[in-house]
Parts: structure tokens; C-alpha cells; sequence
């Protein structure tokens, strides 16, 4: 068996000093004795060990356990991570257990039992190792975050460090931010990221989720309205775009928006002012417009379903954000992020994922994204009973029954690609041909032909 460990031990009786170095010492890498409880601190700084096992009564006759109780004290100041067993008669069981509550790990009875005594020791050592791992750690996160310009955000992968380089650029300017990407990809995260490392971070940052509002509402949300401007307006209310003046409003899901409340928006962008509903008193704002889609925004503009004019005003900057499929190991790295939240969110001690674990997350297409990742893992871990995650306390979506159903209409299976390549150009049609592997003009007589 491999020797781990270094063990302080400090009793004033130097026959129970010798029996536990003896009893100790095959089992660990090295053992200090000592019956002297004031070099204490100096073993601290120069031997630093592991554990300490420390007696409680050092005087002749002197049964109180008092001394221990300073002692402990003592290492606990000078250490307050430092693993203490306290060694006591039976008859001070009772001491013992109130020094625990005082900050030592477990106490040994005298005299011990052998077995019962090294089962403590391991469990104490292993404790320790335990409270090293976690402190390397919380260096390495702390590093990482000095390191890292958005630790907020997680991923190594090169698209993720162009969005990072992209953030960067635009933290000395308040220009006009469009966010694409599929859902759960973590718009949101970008968005308050740009926040954050702009001009505008010390001001007010207004979110509003167009997915989520009915389009009767609308208005009302972003502008406002005066009491009795409708049936439920029972007293005034300043809307979004009020309530960001001077810093930023998140607009979610802006394809959402209708037509009318479109213009409506485009309006108070070039104009800079916006009137309550109910109202014809004109009220100035200053915004700086963050905003995001799920959807094909640009396919939307050709089929006259979002205003161009008002896609040039909110994407002075566009940022796509590549589905979780695409950015490669920082699959991997968000399931570790996961499983830390989640392992100390439930009380389990699960360190990392096995291999074959990380191979099955790598494997899976993920068409919910970073959200579905992190539901998973919640799931994964909550499921698990060891200290590594493994592939079995993962569950993931079947994919036998789309593969049942799988479309393999040729026309249907182009269509598709045009669609994916379109989308992943942003409507740049040489870019979409070059995915495609066909000139521009193939793409072009395709896409007329589908019209």
C-alpha cells in the first residue's frame, strides 16, 4: 500500500508516543513525536503535517482536558484547515466531544483499538487530502478567472475566444448589439457580458423577454402607458425603454416583435424619444440596445416579416453563438462547471467525470445547448452514489425514434443544408456557397426555384 500522510503526535506519556509511531509509521510517509505542547507551532511551519493526533491532559493528575482545549485553540489559529484528533481516557469522552464542536476532527479513546484507531486515522487523512484538492482548486479557478477577460462566461474554443476578442473591441463603444444564436446557447450570458465591460456598466441594465409578453402588452412593456390608457391601467407606468434611460436595455427574442410594434421601435431608436401609451407628451431616452434572436432574422426580412431598416438599427454589431455541438472541449469543460455547482449544491462527493462519461457528452449533438447540458448533469449527479460521475447516471434524449422518422426526401435534405448554410453566413450568399461547396450562382438558381 502506498505511504500518505505526514502525523504530528504530542502526548506527555512517551510509551504511547512509541506504540503509535510503531503502530503508524508502516502505514504513512512520516511520523513527529513530541511530548512537548509548545513546539507545537513550530512543527506547524517546518514539518506541516497532515494530521495531529494531540492528548488532552499533559500535567500529572490533571484531568480537567483544558490543556487540550488551548492547545487546540493554538492550531486552529495558526491553521484553521489543520486536521486535530484528540486522544482521551473514557472517561473524558464527553470533553472530547465538545472539543469536536470546538473545531477538532474525531477524538481516539486510550486505549485504543488497533483497527478502530487506523480506520480513524485513514478517515482523517483522507479528509485532509479531500480540503487539498478543493484549495488547489479554488487556486486554479482563481487563476483562470485573472486570466480569463469574461469569467462569467466559460469556453476555451476558438469561436468562444472571437466572441471574447468581439466583447473586448466593443467595450470602449456603445454601439447597437444583435446576438444570434440557437436557444439555450446563452445569449443572455453575452448580452450582460458586453454590459459589464462597457461605459454603460455602472448604469441601469433593463431586460425584457419578447417570447414571453402577448402581443397586447407589448406597448405597454416597452413604453409604458398613463393611468386609464386601457381597461387594466389603473396608474401609470414607465416602460422598459423609460426605465434603461442613461443605460442598457436587453431586448430578448426580438423577432418576436410585430410589425407595428416594430415600427414603433425603429421610431424611437432614430428618434430618441418615446411617448407613453395614453400620452402625447414626448419623453427623451438614451438607450444603448442589446438584442437577441433564436430566430433566422434575415430570412424573416425576406419574407417581410422584420423590418430591414430596423435590423440595420439594432445590429450595428452582430455576434453569432455557436451551437454547443460546434465549440468542441468546452463540452467537457461546462459539464466539470456543472458538476461543481451541482456535486456541492446536493452534498455529494463526486470529483470529475470518468472517460467513458466524456465520451458520451461529446458524442451527443445537444439541441438544447449549454441549458440542456446543465439539466443534465443537475440530473447526473443527483442520480449518482460514487465519487465519479459515470456514463450510466447520465441520461440523454434517445434519438431511435427521430431516426424512425428520419425525412430523407433528397429535395427536402437540400432545402435543409441551403437553410443551415444561409443561417450560418448570417444571408452572406458567397459565404453560404462556400459552405454548400457550389458557386454562388447554383445557390442563387436554388433559391429562386424554391420561390
Amino acid at each position: 500500500m502506498e505511504k500518505k500522510g505526514k502525523i504530528l503526535i504530542i502526548d506527555d506519556n512517551e510509551d504511547v508516543l512509541f506504540a503509535l509511531n510503531a503502530l503508524l509509521f508502516p502505514y504513512v510517509e512520516q511520523v513527529r513525536v513530541s511530548i512537548h505542547p509548545e513546539k507545537i507551532e513550530h512543527y506547524l511551519k517546518t514539518f506541516r503535517p497532515d494530521l495531529i493526533l494531540l492528548d488532552m491532559n499533559f500535567r500529572k493528575d490533571v484531568v480537567s482536558g483544558s490543556e487540550g482545549f488551548f492547545w487546540l485553540g493554538k492550531i486552529l489559529k495558526t491553521d484553521p484547515e489543520a486536521i486535530v484528533l484528540l486522544m482521551t481516557a473514557y472517561a473524558d469522552t464527553e470533553k472530547a466531544v465538545q472539543a469536536i464542536k470546538a473545531g477538532a476532527t474525531d477524538f481516539i479513546t486510550k486505549p485504543w483499538e488497533k483497527e478502530k484507531l487506523l480506520a480513524t486515522v485513514f478517515s482523517a487523512l483522507k479528509l485532509k487530502d479531500s480540503r487539498n484538492k478543493i484549495e488547489t482548486l479554488k487556486i486554479q479557478i482563481q487563476t483562470l478567472s485573472n486570466s480569463v477577460p469574461y469569467p462569467e462566461i466559460i469556453g476555451e474554443s476558438d469561436v468562444m475566444l472571437e466572441i471574447f476578442s468581439l466583447i473586448e473591441k466593443l467595450s470602449d463603444t456603445e454601439a447597437n448589439v444583435l446576438i444570434l444564436g440557437e436557444n439555450g446557447t446563452g445569449k443572455d450570458l453575452i448580452a450582460h457580458a458586453i454590459f459589464h465591460h462597457s461605459p454603460r456598466a455602472g448604469n441601469v441594465f433593463t431586460t425584457i423577454d419578447l417570447g414571453t409578453i402577448p402581443d397586447s402588452l407589448f406597448e405597454s412593456e416597452l413604453f409604458g402607458h398613463e393611468k386609464g390608457a386601457f381597461t387594466d391601467a389603473k396608474k401609470e407606468k414607465a416602460g422598459r425603454m423609460e426605465i434603461a434611460s442613461g443605460g442598457t436595455l436587453f431586448l430578448d427574442e426580438i423577432g418576436n416583435l410585430s410589425l407595428s410594434m416594430q415600427a414603433k421601435l425603429l421610431t424611437a431608436i432614430e428618434k430618441k424619444q418615446i411617448s407613453r401609451l395614453g400620452s402625447t407628451e414626448m419623453r427623451p431616452i438614451d438607450v444603448r440596445f442589446i438584442t437577441a434572436s433564436n430566430a433566422d432574422i434575415y430570412k424573416m426580412v425576406a419574407e417581410n416579416l422584420f423590418r430591414q431598416d430596423l435590423l440595420y438599427r439594432i445590429n450595428t454589431i452582430e455576434i453569432h453563438i455557436p451551437p454547443l455541438r460546434e465549440r468542441g472541449q468546452d463540452i467537457v469543460l461546462l459539464a466539470g462547471h456543472f458538476l461543481e455547482k451541482f456535486a456541492h449544491k446536493y452534498k455529494k462527493n463526486i470529483r470529475d467525470l470518468s472517460r467513458d462519461a466524456k465520451m458520451k457528452i461529446m458524442n451527443y449533438a445537444w439541441p438544447g445547448n449549454v441549458r440542456e447540458l446543465q439539466n443534465v448533469m443537475e440530473r447526473a449527479v443527483i442520480l449518482s452514489s460514487d465519487t465519479e460521475l459515470k456514463a450510466g447516471s447520465i441520461t440523454l434524449q434517445t434519438s431511435e425514434r427521430k431516426k424512425e422518422n428520419e425525412n430523407l426526401n433528397l429535395e427536402d435534405l437540400e432545402q435543409e443544408a441551403i437553410d443551415k448554410a444561409m443561417k450560418r453566413a448570417a444571408g452572406n450568399m458567397k459565404k453560404a456557397a462556400d459552405l454548400l461547396g457550389i458557386t454562388r450562382y447554383a445557390l442563387y438558381r436554388k433559391l429562386k426555384k424554391e420561390e
